[in-house]
């Protein structure tokens, strides 16, 4: 639907690898992945019947980005559940418990 914001970002002092490590965790762990594209740092899948897309950037040397975006069956957007995502991907990478395997290269 146009004019309506679906996504939220979120950047940390952390390598592409942890973010996408962390965001991958999440995903699973809240419902599921449909694809992921290790070349483009992105991922689809579903929560709750919502579908998902994440995608990890590197800023510059020290900072990197998440965007997390959230849309119901019916299309429009869902901040409630992209801010909750994204939410769930910081307390990821605060826990230190990642799991690297499947990580894209740095």
């Amino acid at each position: 639907m146009p004019f309506q914001t679906d996504r939220i970002e979120g950047r940390y002092a952390r390598p592409m690898s942890d973010i996408w490590a962390a965001a991958k965790d999440v995903l699973k762990y809240h419902g599921k992945i449909n694809s992921e594209d290790v070349e483009r740092q992105s991922m689809q899948g579903n929560v709750d019947e919502r579908h998902i897309w994440v995608n990890v950037e590197a800023i510059d040397d020290k900072m990197s980005r998440v965007i997390v975006q959230a849309r119901t069956k019916g299309g429009f957007a869902d901040m409630q559940m992209a801010a909750y995502l994204e939410k769930e991907i910081a307390v990821r990478l605060a826990s230190g418990n990642l799991n690297t395997s499947g990580s894209p290269p740095r």
